[in-house]
């Protein structure tokens, strides 16, 4: 293998690891689940991506076999198989009412929760409504009020 071709894929596993490790450390420390969802499918998706695309540069070097076929096969259900998966986690969080001001650390209730929800059980509701002004999603009760 020439040294240009060297160098070009061992710049793409840099560069793919750089973000495979970014996408892992945005799902581990971002703050709630729709935050932590672009982690995953956009960073991580590029940097499997760009792998892939070393991975069929690497291998594809022979004179019988123009372009590996199987990387491309893999980093094609790839980028169509991960956008898809993220609309449909964020569209059943949306339906399940997931909110940043929910829960605190990711599942657990904390005593700040419990407080939390005394407070908003103890005063009135708002004039906006019960929801606090959020509209509902995919909600059949909130779509027979529009």
């Amino acid at each position: 293998m020439s040294p240009p071709k060297e160098t070009v894929v061992a710049a793409l596993i840099v560069l793919g690891a750089l973000f495979v490790f970014l996408g892992s450390v945005g799902l581990a420390r971002l703050p709630d689940f729709l935050t932590r969802l672009h982690g995953p499918t956009k960073a991580t998706t590029i940097g499997v991506g760009a792998i892939l695309l070393a991975s069929a540069i690497f291998f594809s070097g022979s004179e019988s076999t123009a372009v590996s076929l199987h990387e491309l096969a893999i980093l094609l259900f790839l980028f169509i198989t991960a956008p898809i998966t993220a609309h449909l986690l964020a569209k059943a969080a949306l339906h399940r009412q997931v909110r940043r001001d929910d829960l605190t650390d990711g599942g657990t209730p904390t005593a700040d929760d419990a407080d939390a929800a005394e407070r908003q059980v103890a005063q009135p509701s708002s004039p906006r409504g019960p929801d606090g002004g959020r509209e509902r999603a995919n909600d059949e009760a909130g779509q027979q009020d529009r």
